[in-house]
């Protein structure tokens, strides 16, 4: 730029270089106050917040208070922000920007390792709102093995996520966790495995139940085993008896404000995520998945109408090699699926019963070859009940002989407020995805 020579012209360009010198001086300041610090005894800190976060014995009837009163506002948000992501990368805004709002909220920063805190600011879709240990300390998890289930020990993961306080958990290396009964969660939790390689394996997984505000992120999570008839602990001050657990890789139950994002999950005994009994305020984001038969429940039975609350975001996901069914199947509630990657099924993608409402928005659907399978979508033992349910699809790319069947009266037009991605989103979907997955995230560079 050509300085001009006039007093006035350079009043013009050095306000704002001081106004930008300013800036840079309170970001530099900001960082300071968001270090990881590992314990050198135990791995935990005093949390910035005191909030009591246990949720055992909270009643079912408080949960209605988290479900959306509009979910095609919410849908319609979601749209809105991938807008403004895509068109940022089209201005050149960001190096790194890919269209992916979540992504590109976060991971152009080279110093994403000090300020991983940011990343819960970054959510989008039903689950937005999820903070996780945003407003608590850092806990370094340095022992893998020695999983107690009713003492754990400081410094395991089991002892971190059962905290009465927020808290963000990351981790010292890699490491393969291998548990005995399943890791029950208590609320304001954060499990961030960025830069380092985190397997939970071989064993029970996660158990998130009548918690609220939780984020997984960037896990190895699979061969997830059925455990159960033991005492678990779930709180510092309360364990029990715990019955047979199915095997899911993440089980929501009764719980609201959850994000389970980039993680990679497959080949678990029942489903590698569930979400049940009245849980609400959830987004499934920018996951990868793959060989496994029943991918996704989301809805405990056609009988169980609190689940007609639930309202869940399913974005950015890559479904890819040996998957069969469920992708999700649905029961009841509201879900929003947008901008994910079909590759792979045997059965179909996407079902449900008892009247789901399901939007599908710029997914890009590729079918089997298969003739028999082409149909994305498929409705479980309804007796012709199904033409009354709103199923829509806007945008999305059917790719060989891929099909929606839609339902519902007024079509696309009802869904106006939840605006169509439109083609060119869908064409994006090898960009947005590209990520989809656990992210080889390393310090000082752009993850």
């Amino acid at each position: 730029m050509r300085l001009a020579s006039s007093r006035a012209t350079m009043r013009f360009y050095v306000t704002p270089l001081l106004l930008l010198l300013a800036l840079l001086v309170s970001v530099a300041a900001s960082v300071e106050n968001d270090k990881p610090v590992q314990s050198r005894s135990v791995g935990l800190e005093e949390p910035k917040s005191s909030i009591n976060s246990s949720m055992t014995e909270r009643s079912n009837d408080d949960w209605n208070e988290h479900a959306v009163d509009n979910p095609e506002e919410i849908a319609s948000l979601v749209d809105t922000t991938i807008r403004n992501s895509t068109a940022r990368r089209n201005l050149g805004f960001f190096s790194c920007a890919t269209g992916n709002p979540i992504d590109d909220c976060w991971r152009c920063d080279p110093q994403w390792q000090r300020h991983r805190k940011r990343l819960a600011n970054c959510g989008i879709g039903f689950g937005r709102n999820a903070v996780g240990g945003r407003d608590g300390r850092y806990y370094v998890v340095n022992d893998p093995g020695h999983d107690d289930p009713v003492n754990p020990r400081p410094g395991t993961l089991r002892h971190a996520v059962i905290q009465d306080r927020p808290l963000w958990i990351v981790f010292k290396r890699d490491m393969v966790i291998t548990l005995k009964q399943e890791l029950i969660m208590n609320s304001f939790k954060t499990i961030d495995a960025r830069g380092v390689n985190v397997h939970i394996a071989y064993g029970a997984c996660i158990t998130i139940q009548y918690v609220t505000n939780v984020i997984i992120h960037g896990l190895h999570i699979h061969d997830c085993k059925p455990t159960g008839n033991a005492m678990v602990r779930s709180s510092p001050s309360h364990y029990g008896w715990r019955t047979m657990a199915d095997g899911d890789g993440i089980s929501i139950f009764g719980a609201s404000h959850i994000w389970v994002d980039h993680n990679s999950l497959s080949n678990c005994a029942d489903g590698l995520i569930d979400a049940i009994m009245g849980s609400t305020a959830i987004t499934i984001s920018n996951n990868y998945f793959t060989h496994h038969n029943e991918v996704m429940l989301l809805g405990h039975s056609d009988s169980y109408t609190r689940d007609k609350q639930m309202q869940v975001t399913i974005a950015y996901n890559h479904f890819g090699e040996g998957l069969i069914q469920r992708m999700p199947r649905c029961r009841h509630g509201y879900f929003h699926v947008v901008n994910n990657d079909y590759t792979h099924w045997e059965m179909y993608a996407i079902g449900g019963s008892a009247d789901p409402t399901i939007n599908s928005q710029g997914n890009r659907y590729l079918a089997p070859t298969n003739r028999f399978a082409k149909e994305v979508t498929h409705r479980v033992e309804t007796s012709g009940r199904w033409r009354h349910w709103n199923w829509r699809s806007e945008g999305d790319l059917l790719l060989n002989g891929a099909f929606f069947v839609q339902s519902g009266a007024g079509a696309a037009a009802s869904y106006a407020r939840a605006s169509s991605l439109g083609a060119k989103s869908s064409s994006m979907i090898g960009t947005i995805t590209a990520g989809a997955g656990v992210l080889n995230c390393r310090s000082g560079r752009q993850c």
